[in-house]
């Protein structure tokens, strides 16, 4: 049988990198465009996010994304809402920002102070701000001062 000399494969295609630049360009919102954070990953190439207006959409994930670039809880991805539709319930992921253009997009003022950025977590909004550490105990449990004591 003939050997295979082609440059082909799974292998060789899972080497390349698209060039990754440090500083890419920064895309702001446009007309029919929102900013969301993603809550949780539904799979089939859909996310839940919860939207700075304030409502919650089911998001799919296009194909140009779509095992391109990762997506996760706690990600800000820019999303394209569905104007043909009655219901805004649904919308398409456009573009993921890496936690350093999130962190532009705050400071300029395009997405609100309230907007908690992490690494890993899906963190949400700060509604309530009494919780002091801010870690995963803090934000899913509350302990009372008696209960503390018994830990």
């Amino acid at each position: 049988m003939p050997k295979n000399k082609g440059k082909g494969g799974k292998n060789i295609k899972r080497g390349k990198k698209e060039a990754e630049d440090d500083k890419r360009e920064i895309i702001f919102k446009e007309d029919g465009q929102e900013y969301a954070l993603v809550l949780r990953m539904c799979g089939n190439g859909r996310c839940e996010a919860k939207c700075i207006d304030g409502v919650t959409r089911m998001c799919h994930i296009r194909g140009k994304l779509h095992k391109k670039v990762w997506i996760s809880a706690g990600d800000i991805i820019l999303v394209g809402l569905r104007m043909d539709m009655d219901n805004d319930t649904k919308a398409d992921v456009i573009h993921k920002y890496t936690l350093d253009e999130a962190r532009f997009l705050k400071g300029c003022g395009e997405i609100p102070r309230d907007v908690r950025l992490s690494e890993g977590i899906a963190g949400g909004f700060d509604d309530d701000s009494d919780h002091e550490g801010g870690g995963v105990a803090n934000d899913y449990f509350e302990f009372g001062d008696d209960e503390i004591d018994r830990l």
